[in-house]
């Protein structure tokens, strides 16, 4: 993977686009990312990691909306462009996050949600073609593209962070595991670890349950057992059972005794239970005899009570006998006395219609015929008939007549309306005049709150400017003072270093004599003797000496270039301040402020009635327009009502001459039509009731002559005598169940009377079923008592079977799980380090990343024996940590001049640094190879350069110029001011008030 070109805009502290050009900084292979603190030089690091993955490394990946830069434009969006070759594509990746943007109409912002774009560069063509702008595609391409290398992957083998290694230097085991678990993606083998221990926890408490089962089992066979248990002695306990023994096998054989003692009492139990069922058979069979006898003897003896009062009774019931005789002969006159009396009541009905129909007729037609009767009815409806028109006509005036009269209340009503309405219309043009002034008022006041409010805008943005140039103006005379003692101290305490260096360089004679010994050679003039070798001078110094001196200045140096740049920007603030606050003092513009608001209050608190103000307008307006409504609408009414009256007073007048006509000399037409109408109905209903009587008449007649027939054939003498013979149905059947009951009754004691049995029973002593009763419930009880003990002993045998077997089943399943706990135990113990047999105490995630860690120990000895002058060597150890701590990823730097192995917490700062720069650049190797991801081509390297001497520095500047030969480049960002000198293609990164720039420098 090679990096191309990057842009940045509006990305953290950039304000404006801005362009890096990797292609033109590789080119040399080693470039340097420079600049002041907080510049952003970090922020191009994020940017690339943001390109690729959606987000960047560390705390901020929590916060998207935090990469916007607080120095862009509202109207300037926030995005990274990066342009990268991977995988043999020239791919273009945008991507912009989450942010609030300007709203297209309108005031304030919205929220714009993120997105991303893929492209991909074209040799044919020259030529970009996009490819994908969904999230998630893009994210899946690339994935594929660096081999699925996590984003912590990508940031710990592309973007080396020393710090982070220098502390995985010093780290105990459990915090490299954490770290190297990130890189190696071993999670799979933690979570073997916890399979592992789920699993032998799981079978501890399958083991633990069997257990508590065989212990139910227990106290259920007790229970079971019942008082036989006390015979067998104390159940034994499967958690006594001796260490490496089947704990069920006693309680098996307990539970076999017991089993066998219940088939024993079971076996007892049976034979009581058949004596006692043959002994209640027995006194049941004699209690069924003795009650039987007893009911045959009581029923004969009520067999003789009833035939002595069947005796008694058949002079009663031969006279029922003949009385249903000649009620059912009379039965067959009964249809002819019916009609017989049917004929004579509707005659009788028809005489009183009649003489009731007559009576309503005038004196003159009360007894005339029925013909003469209809005819007078045709005549009275023929006239009825010739009233229909005049009828119409009279409710058609009457109808007039009312119409005529809403008419004329209607006529009045509109014009009280008419009145009220040319009232309310009169003052309409005055009050619209007034309400249209109003609310041109409140409109003007709005208009000047608006005015108001931009001067109090100005004013209040001057006045926080006054309070800032007043504050910055005390912060600048303390500011000067600063930098002048800061100043002086810096000049100070490089005038010590320079002393006590001269001083040190007066004296080095008698320094190099310390080291000389009698007999080895001078390292100056090669001489093995040393006759005079010089003496220190009282006031010698040291190299140590000089060396705290040189540190102090630069320190100073430093506190000096910091007092410098806090003076120049607070000048810097200072001079903006002034420029927009002004001349004037802060209380004047105070005064201005306060005065403003007073005002912009008043003009507001008038401008609030506007909704009012429009709103009575138009309430207004619309009570105009409905009362002109109304008044139209009553002027149209009024003349369609005249024309309407004129239409009705002529078609009224026509009505009624024909109603005049019509009623003769009765009060209306439909006072002579009703009384037509009644004289006709009259003369209709006394011809038909004239009619009728005549017809029930003969019907009478003829029913007499039938009945007289009927009585005869029956044996009656007359039709009087079978109507005293007929009874009614009721009586009859009443009459007709003694009879049958007489002869059933009699029939049923001759059948007792002559029972044989009934009549030996009758011949024998008395029975007592009492005695047999009693007998027989004792024997009842017998039964019972014995059957429960059968069903005790039987539940029992069978409750102890079933235990017995479960028992069984129990423990066939629980020497296989004893076994495998045993085995799942033993291989948690050995994968989480804690059984006796994983002698170094090594987890199986660690163990697989002591192997990755010596393979990293293996590539990093490489590049660190070349940057130590081949003295150091990176060694990894599994030996036993002490205190029971975890083993297996220990480092140690073998150290070439002594021969000896030291631990990694005694390296020096510069040593430390080389060692974890060596191990860093290794782990790099090794993670991009252990991810099969691409070739990575560009390297970043963060800080740490400044605890290096001038050798020290070369050598590692050179193990990193070496990269180039595989055509990688490396990026250091550092602020060592002697690596500007030493590599010439650079990128600075200026800091100013108005966000960071970049400046490209390969010269």
């Amino acid at each position: 993977m090679r990096l191309h070109r990057l842009t940045l805009t509006a990305f953290g502290p950039f304000g404006t686009a801005q362009h890096v050009d990797f292609d033109r900084l590789s080119a040399a292979g080693l470039f340097l990312f420079h600049g002041a603190t907080g510049a952003g030089k970090s922020s191009i690091l994020d940017a690339v990691c943001f390109a690729l993955y959606g987000s960047v490394p560390g705390a901020r990946q929590q916060a998207t909306l935090a990469l916007r830069s607080d120095h862009a434009a509202p109207g300037t969006a926030t995005e990274v462009v990066l342009d990268l070759t991977v995988g043999g594509r020239r791919l273009e990746i945008t991507r912009a996050p989450e942010q609030d943007r300007p709203k297209r109409r309108g005031t304030g912002t919205t929220r714009e949600r993120a997105r991303a774009l893929l492209r991909e560069h074209d040799p044919a063509t020259g030529a970009w073609r996009a490819l994908s702008r969904s999230h998630q595609e893009i994210g899946e391409e690339l994935a594929g593209l660096l081999g699925g290398m996590s984003r912590e992957q990508f940031c710990q083998v592309v973007l080396l962070p020393q710090g982070e290694f220098a502390r995985f230097l010093r780290a105990g085991a459990e915090e490299r595991a954490k770290l190297l678990g990130r890189l190696f993606g071993t999670h799979r083998f933690a979570a073997a670890e916890a399979h592992l221990a789920e699993q032998r926890t799981a079978a501890a408490q399958r083991v633990r349950a069997a257990d508590e089962r065989l212990l139910a089992l227990t106290n259920r066979v007790l229970q079971a057992a019942g008082p036989d248990a006390a015979e067998l002695g104390p159940a034994p306990d499967p958690q006594d059972a001796p260490v490496g023994t089947d704990p069920a096998q006693p309680l098996l054989g307990w539970a076999a005794q017991a089993r066998c003692t219940a088939r024993e009492r079971h076996t007892i139990a049976v034979l009581a239970l058949e004596h006692a069922e043959a002994a209640h058979v027995a006194a049941e069979r004699r209690h069924t005899e003795t009650a039987e006898r007893a009911r045959l003897q009581r029923e004969h003896a009520r067999a003789r009570e009833r035939a002595a009062a069947l005796a008694a009774g058949e002079p009663a019931h031969a006279a029922d006998v003949a009385r249903l005789d000649r009620a059912q002969a009379a039965e067959s006159v009964a249809p002819a006395l019916g009609l017989r009396a049917a004929a004579d009541a509707e005659h009788r009905a028809a005489t009183l219609a009649e003489r009731e129909a007559r009576a309503a007729l005038p004196p003159d037609l009360a007894d005339s015929p029925a013909a003469v009767l209809a005819d007078r009815e045709r005549a009275a409806r023929e006239a009825l008939g010739a009233l229909a028109g005049a009828r119409a006509a009279e409710a058609r005036a009457g109808a007039i007549d009312a119409e005529l009269a809403a008419l004329a209340e209607e006529a009045a009503a509109d014009e009280v309306s008419l009145a009220d309405a040319e009232r309310r219309l009169a003052p309409w043009p005055a009050e619209a005049e007034r309400l249209r002034h109003d609310l041109e008022r409140v409109l003007g006041a709005a208009a000047t709150a608006d005015a108001v409010a931009q001067r109090l805008t100005l004013a209040r943005d001057r006045l926080a400017a006054a309070h800032r140039r007043d504050r910055l103006s005390a912060e600048l005379t303390a500011a000067g003072e600063a930098l002048l003692a800061a100043r002086e101290a810096a000049a100070d305490a490089y005038a010590h270093w320079l002393d006590l260096k001269e001083r040190r360089l007066g004296d080095i004679a008698a320094e190099l004599a310390a080291a000389l010994h009698p007999g080895r050679p001078c390292p100056v003039c090669g001489a093995e003797e040393h006759p005079g070798p010089a003496r220190p001078t009282s006031d010698h110094v040291d190299r140590a000496a000089e060396e705290a001196a040189r540190t102090a200045h630069q320190a100073a140096e430093r506190h000096r270039a910091r007092a410098e740049q806090q003076l120049a920007a607070l000048r810097a603030d200072h001079a903006a301040a002034t420029a927009e606050a002004g001349d004037e003092s802060a209380e004047a513009l105070a005064g201005t402020v306060r005065a403003l608001e007073a005002e912009l209050a008043a003009a507001r608190a008038e401008a609030s009635g506007e909704a009012a103000a429009r709103q009575a307008l138009a309430a207004a307006e619309a009570a105009h327009a409905r009362l002109l409504d109304q008044r139209g609408a009553a002027e149209r009414r009024g003349a369609a009502r005249a024309s309407r009256q004129a239409a009705l007073t002529a078609e009224l007048t026509t009505l009624r001459a024909e109603v005049d006509r019509a009623r003769a000399d009765a009060p209306t037409v439909a006072d002579r039509a009703a009384a037509l109408t009644r004289r006709a109905e009259a003369l209709a209903a006394a011809a038909a009731a004239a009619r009728a009587a005549q017809e029930t008449a003969d019907r009478r007649k003829q029913a007499d002559g039938r009945l007289a027939d009927a009585a005869y054939r029956a044996g009656f003498d007359s039709p009087r005598a079978a109507a005293e013979a007929a009874l009614p149905e009721g009586e009859r059947a009443g009459l007709r169940r003694r009879v049958d009951a007489w002869r059933a009754e009699r029939a049923a004691v001759a059948a007792a009377l002559a029972d044989p049995a009934a009549t030996a029973a009758a011949a024998e002593p008395p029975a007592d079923p009492e005695a047999t009763r009693a007998a027989l419930t004792a024997a009842a009880g017998r039964l019972r008592a014995a059957a429960t003990a059968e069903s005790v002993a039987r539940a029992r045998r069978a409750e102890l079977d079933a235990l017995s077997a479960t028992a069984a089943a129990d423990a066939t399943e629980l020497a296989p799980l004893r076994l495998a706990s045993r085995r799942i135990t033993r291989l948690a113990g050995l994968a989480a380090g804690t059984s006796p047999e994983n002698e170094y105490r090594m987890r199986l995630e660690t163990y697989v990343l002591a192997a990755r860690l010596e393979q990293v120990a293996a590539v990093a000895s490489t590049r660190l024996h070349r940057m130590s002058a081949g003295r150091y060597t990176l060694v990894h150890t599994d030996a036993r940590a002490a205190h029971r701590a975890r083993s297996g990823l220990g480092l140690l730097v073998m150290d070439a001049w002594t021969g000896r192995t030291r631990d990694t917490a005694t390296l020096s700062g510069g040593e430390s640094f080389f060692v974890s720069l060596a191990l860093a650049l290794g782990l790099a190797d090794v993670v991009a190879e252990e991810a099969g991801g691409p070739r990575l081509d560009t390297l970043f390297v963060d800080e740490g350069f400044g605890s290096l001497d001038e050798q020290s520095l070369d050598e590692v500047l050179d193990v990193l110029d070496g990269l180039r030969e595989h055509d990688r480049s490396v990026a250091i960002v550092s602020h060592v001011p002697d690596l500007r000198a030493r590599i010439p293609a650079q990128l600075e990164v200026v800091k100013t008030r108005h966000g960071s720039t970049v400046r490209h420098h390969t010269g």
